[in-house]
């Protein structure tokens, strides 16, 4: 896989994606994708670049967001919890599980089902 390229301005991305994870309600999640797809390209980012690279800088903003942003409703496309440095997949599963959102036996929530549609 090819390095990550450094964001222009990582603060500025990093505040609109916390922006939109803070409109996801509760007992619904969407994806680092799906997130991406909501935002344009960052100042000086080619749509190339930004398609490749979107999801995971989105990944690295929800992992970096403020206690009071809902992170826990963030999961990747197949529905499942991408596990980080420094936060236990249990643990986010719980919260999770909290809000009423359940995993099936392959460790995956129905996207279908507890999926937000970013209204």
């Amino acid at each position: 896989m090819p390095e990550l390229p450094t964001l222009p301005d990582p603060q500025a991305f990093y505040t609109q994606v916390w922006n939109i994870v803070a409109r996801i309600p509760r007992g619904k999640v969407a994806s680092y994708g799906q997130i991406a797809k909501m935002l344009r390209p960052p100042a000086g980012v080619d749509e190339t670049t930004y398609t490749e690279f979107g999801a995971l800088w989105v990944s690295n903003a929800v992992a970096a967001s403020p206690n009071e942003i809902p992170w826990q409703r963030v999961v990747n496309s197949k529905g499942q919890i991408t596990e980080r440095d420094g936060v236990e997949a249990k643990r986010h599963q719980l919260m999770l599980y909290d809000e009423g959102v359940p995993f099936n036996p392959r460790g995956r929530i129905d996207m279908r089902k507890y999926g937000w549609d970013g209204k």
